[in-house]
């Protein structure tokens, strides 16, 4: 095909899709240099694109105007607007979805989508590339990455992830545990016992809680509480800097797989062949199991309450 001259990405959620396909993205620029690339994104989410070079510019999509059976009126409209704005020779619907798919239709320019859509959506995409069903256990990565494989972009380089250096939260301390042990994700949190436990049995580590709940959690010595009182680029900052990120499946995961080797994620229901941080070096708890990607299913056991205990003896062999 011809190299495009201006390019729009549709991935505005969640923060872990997002993340999982910033590799995708940068195999594009690579592939076309010159070519303008947009990216729609919801606004919480748009931080993590700030500065990044693969990008031209970030176009938040203005979700909460499309709600209920008033927001799919609003559409057409906005969809027009977009199109002044943008007027791309190729749509890439990393979403697939019905509302990314008619956003991609109307704006006009090839659009490209995957088998693997939801709603309807592929038929709304002039290209379809075929990658197999959701109930297989394919990493979200390597499915984005399907769709740019099909243009013509080479993977084989290894993966890349750009995201911003991000800015220090007021009181963060030098050499520090990050823990993220809840999720707005149904059945994903650790309870407030378990966070307790884990922090207690790290009684001389500098402990720093971050991420969004409602949750009461009782003072600890060792414990800086900063649920709901940083920013995306303040998660970026203490995530690049922490000697160990244990967090649940959420979007923090996945950023942490990108800025540390030194990750525990925790997964109840969920996949971690489809989901899990997507990078070799990373521990994945499931089923009561401890293990890296390649170890799943099998592992060591080691029950949730007691996962402060293991990585205590964790960072100990690391220091012997």
């Amino acid at each position: 095909m011809q190299p495009p001259r201006s390019i729009l990405i549709i991935k505005p959620s969640s923060l872990g899709d997002v993340v999982h396909t910033l590799p995708a993205v940068a195999r594009m620029r690579s592939h076309w240099p010159a070519a303008k690339i947009h990216w729609l994104v919801n606004p919480e989410w748009a931080p993590i694109l700030g500065g990044n070079p693969d990008i031209d510019e970030v176009i938040e999509f203005p979700r909460a105007r499309f709600r209920g059976i008033a927001g799919w009126a609003r559409l057409p409209r906005w969809i027009r607007e977009l199109r002044e704005r943008v007027r791309p020779d190729l749509t890439l619907d990393f979403q697939g979805l019905l509302r990314s798919a008619l956003v991609a239709r109307g704006v006009g320019g090839e659009s490209w989508g995957t088998s693997d859509s939801r709603e309807c959506a592929r038929f709304f995409h002039h290209h379809i590339v075929r990658v197999p069903p959701r109930s297989e256990p394919l990493h979200a990565v390597r499915r984005y990455l399907a769709l740019v494989v099909a243009l013509g972009c080479d993977t084989t380089e290894p993966l890349e992830w750009r995201l911003p250096a991000g800015t220090p939260p007021a009181g963060c301390p030098d050499d520090f545990i990050l823990l993220h042990p809840f999720s707005r994700g149904d059945g994903k949190s650790l309870t407030a016992d378990e966070t307790g436990a884990i922090c207690r049995d790290l009684p001389s580590a500098k402990i720093v809680i971050a991420g969004r709940a409602n949750v009461a959690l009782p003072p600890l010595p060792n414990v800086l509480n900063l649920l709901n009182k940083t920013t995306l680029p303040e998660l970026c900052w203490m995530l690049r800097r922490a000697a160990f990120v244990v967090s649940v499946d959420s979007g923090p995961t996945h950023l942490a797989a990108a800025l540390s080797a030194n990750l525990l994620s925790i997964h109840t229901w969920s996949d971690p062949r489809k989901v899990g941080p997507f990078a070799p070096g990373a521990w994945i708890w499931k089923d009561g199991k401890i293990g890296r990607m390649a170890d799943f299913p099998n592992g060591t056991t080691e029950p949730r309450n007691t996962l402060g205990r293991w990585l205590a003896e964790k960072i100990a062999r690391s220091a012997g």
